[in-house]
């Protein structure tokens, strides 16, 4: 019997969290299915798996794989995947108890009414414990509530507000539908995950509660400036092949286009704004070299994404333009605590 939604959590080297994240959605278990991928771990975390899948025969399934990184974990656990819809929770986060239910509760509804989204949007919570800190992404003033809606109902997306793999519930078959084949041993596939499939969503749902806890503070954590840094390649990679995701049909939807000129342009800042701040002239010349790709591969995107105010102020080479950016990422840091 298809279970209604599949969450696919990738894991490796997780023995000391993974259970926090597990136990988070076990009150759901009789309508969930839970894809425990573990991506060749070298500590317990597989036998962690193994003795969540004995105890939870029907919910629970213990996958293992040889080290492929989390893209290749995440593309396991849609290969897997039987529930009608689809969301990644990475091992060191978790889920509110109270607002998975409500999901699981308008997902169940949409069922019996005999209707389906191709994306249901809930909010996510940075949680920053070194700091005392929660900062919380919303969408009211994007997208309608209680009911489904298109990309030309929606609303104006303020700078914080990128869906995001925590914020998103695709409807599997719009995986199948966009090919979505997340590369190997790179960082960072979260933004391809959450960029690629949207030319196959049409109607959305948005519910207004805050599910996704993701954790910020982890030693050695991918989003940590130092570390972003050294895996500066796969970060270019990812903002490449989301580059080459956009083609030029995409723009007879004009709110969907937009939303996704916005999102390209803000990792393109990410990607920009990493290099010159490290300085080196290695680094200067990638940066060049990305914006030189955009331009050549996709001059009608890169005219679109010049337009925006982001993407004037990254093209300036002046001493004071990279300034402005590195300040702008300063305060983002602090306000979001996304770092």
């Amino acid at each position: 019997m298809e279970k209604l939604l599949s969450i696919a959590i990738p894991c490796y080297n997780s023995q000391d969290y993974m259970e926090k994240a597990i136990t988070s959605l076990l009150d759901e278990k009789e309508d969930i299915e839970i894809l425990l991928v573990d991506d060749g771990s070298k500590d317990n975390t597989g036998i962690i798996g193994d003795s969540y899948a004995s105890r939870y025969p029907g919910t629970i399934i213990s996958l293992h794989q040889e080290n492929g990184g989390h893209g290749e974990a995440v593309n396991t656990g849609i290969r897997y995947a039987s529930g009608k819809y689809f969301k990644v929770l990475d091992s060191d986060d978790w889920f509110d108890k109270k607002a998975f239910k409500k999901v699981i509760e308008q997902l169940k509804a949409l069922e019996e009414n005999k209707q389906e989204v191709d994306m249901m949007v809930v909010n996510y919570v940075y949680e920053k414990p070194s700091e005392n800190k929660q900062s919380v992404i919303r969408y009211k003033n994007v997208f309608p509530q209680n009911r489904i809606f298109t990309w030309d109902e929606i609303g104006h997306f303020m700078p914080q507000q990128n869906l995001l793999m925590h914020s998103i519930i695709y409807r599997r078959e719009v995986l199948v539908k966009s090919q979505l084949s997340l590369p190997k041993h790179t960082f960072y596939v979260d933004n391809l995950f959450a960029f690629q499939p949207l030319p196959y969503v049409d109607t959305m749902y948005y519910l207004d509660v805050d599910l996704y806890r993701y954790f910020i503070g982890r030693e050695g954590q991918s989003v940590q400036e130092e570390t972003m840094l050294k895996r500066i390649d796969q970060q270019l990679l990812v903002n490449r092949l989301m580059i080459d995701t956009m083609q030029l049909s995409l723009r007879e939807n004009k709110k969907r286009y937009a939303y996704m000129v916005k999102y390209l342009t803000m990792i393109s800042v990410v990607s920009t704004i990493l290099l010159v701040r490290s300085g080196t002239k290695e680094h200067l010349k990638k940066k060049d070299e990305l914006w030189q790709y955009l331009k050549f591969e996709k001059p009608w995107l890169y005219r679109n994404v010049n337009h925006t105010l982001l993407g004037k102020a990254i093209q300036r080479k002046t001493w004071a333009g990279r300034k402005f950016l590195s300040v702008m990422y300063d305060i983002s840091q602090k306000i979001f605590a996304f770092n």
